[in-house]
């Protein structure tokens, strides 16, 4: 076999991969077709019948509601506006306590902070990446209110444990599915087991509008608030009869039209683009099988994936090489879209300072803070092991795979695992 190409060989990767681009014609009529209509957006901060937006915006909605069965989809402009609207529409309360995941977004804690609650981080599973029920269970305290789990990379988190525990302590449970629409868990969409989730629509996601999100309830009483949430909310309330006003402070996360128009014709391609990804999945599964030390994506049993992202693990013991190093053999062979490590959100310098509304350490210094919460180094070691040694991403939503794509790229591997004493 060739040397590698860090060493001055060919590439084994020769072929220019095409970009992942879902938008196409359709999308391109159904943004016309508004844009001629001179109906951009059509939503009012005042109770009314505009109060619920434009006709696409609300076609949109009632098109995802039949998608992933649910009673009720709220459509917002960012996936992070509506996780900020789904910590509030609960109820949450400042000094209270929200158990997330480090191994996410920051966007999944600082919709926490932004009620002046407390993010409470918990570990996560080593195979699927998604949180630990365990570590949950072990961060409860008695201002416990919620668990926000996130179905990370395009998978269920163990939505029958966390369930369980929320039952025990009176918790409530936000699905984060950013990454995760079309998956399934138990034969039941991820997401629509929470008593709130949704999914992002940032351009490299399965469906994109550019930006945007939707999230699904089945519960009247909270989409009735993520809906006040959304849109001017303090404005609406008095003559829409609203008497709860806890977390009434309202904001403009408001869709709009071209946005929702291009997101019904993408909802009907989610289908087809989630099947494309796993195929190109179990090609790469399949021809990477017993490379030692490498192990490929986990999938939980009676459950699918849908990948946002192909996850590995590198076991740096059994290769003998480190991660750094096996990257850049693999870039160099011409692979594109590899990452070491994802993220780990309670290392951010907002919580190793706490340091977040003024200057003074608000909310972590308020009365109403009742626990030390920790962000030190070492409270989340699997996610933090993961994270500097051994995690190996590669983000196969950046491009549309097909077979002899695949190829190549199991061919950079196998080539780079063929060399691994030369490294």
């Amino acid at each position: 076999m060739t040397s590698l190409a860090i060493h001055g060989g060919p590439k084994a990767v020769t072929r220019t991969f095409k970009r992942a681009n879902p938008i196409g014609k359709e999308e391109v009529e159904a943004a016309t077709q508004v844009i001629q209509s001179g109906t951009l957006s059509q939503f009012l901060g005042s109770w009314g019948p505009d109060f619920y937006g434009g006709p696409k915006v609300q076609e949109f909605e009632r098109a995802c509601e039949s998608y992933f069965g649910v009673r009720h989809a709220v459509s917002v402009n960012s996936w992070t506006s509506g996780l900020i609207a789904a910590v509030g529409a609960l109820g949450i309360e400042p000094g209270d306590e929200v158990i997330v995941t480090p191994w996410t977004m920051c966007a999944s804690a600082t919709a926490i902070l932004h009620w002046n609650a407390i993010p409470v981080f918990a570990d996560i599973e080593p195979d699927t990446f998604c949180i630990d029920p365990a570590s949950v269970e072990a961060n409860i305290s008695s201002r416990t209110r919620a668990i926000m789990s996130v179905d990370i990379f395009g998978q269920s988190a163990d939505m029958d444990a966390l369930r369980r525990i929320a039952e025990r302590h009176d918790l409530k449970i936000i699905s984060d599915s950013a990454q995760a629409p079309s998956a399934r868990y138990h034969g039941r969409p991820a997401g629509t087991l929470a008593h709130i989730g949704g999914f992002s629509l940032n351009y490299h996601k399965h469906i994109h509008t550019g930006e945007g999100g939707i999230l699904v309830t089945n519960d009247d009483h909270l989409a009735d608030r993520m809906h006040l949430i959304r849109n001017h909310a303090e404005a609406v309330v008095g003559a829409k009869g609203v008497t709860d006003l806890s977390n009434m402070v309202g904001y403009n996360f408001r869709l709009g039209e071209i946005e929702a128009a291009m997101g019904i014709e993408q909802l009907k391609k989610l289908a087809g683009i989630v099947a494309c990804r796993r195929e190109s999945a179990r090609r790469l599964t399949e021809g990477l099988e017993g490379l030692r030390g490498l192990r490929t994506p986990v999938v939980r049993s009676r459950c699918d994936h849908v990948f946002y992202m192909y996850p590995m693990v590198v076991d740096t013991a059994v290769v003998g090489v480190g991660r750094g190093r096996i990257i850049e053999a693999l870039e160099a062979e011409g692979v594109v879209g590899l990452t070491a490590g994802y993220v780990l959100t309670h290392l951010l310098p907002m919580y190793q300072e706490r340091i977040a509304f003024g200057s003074r350490g608000f909310p972590w210094t308020s009365d109403l803070c009742t626990r030390d919460a920790k962000y030190d180094r070492g409270i989340c070691p699997v996610a933090e092991e993961l994270h500097e040694s051994s995690y190996l991403g590669y983000e196969i939503c950046l491009h549309e795979l097909d077979s002899d794509d695949c190829a190549e790229l199991v061919a950079a591997f196998r080539k780079v695992w063929a060399h691994l004493d030369a490294l």
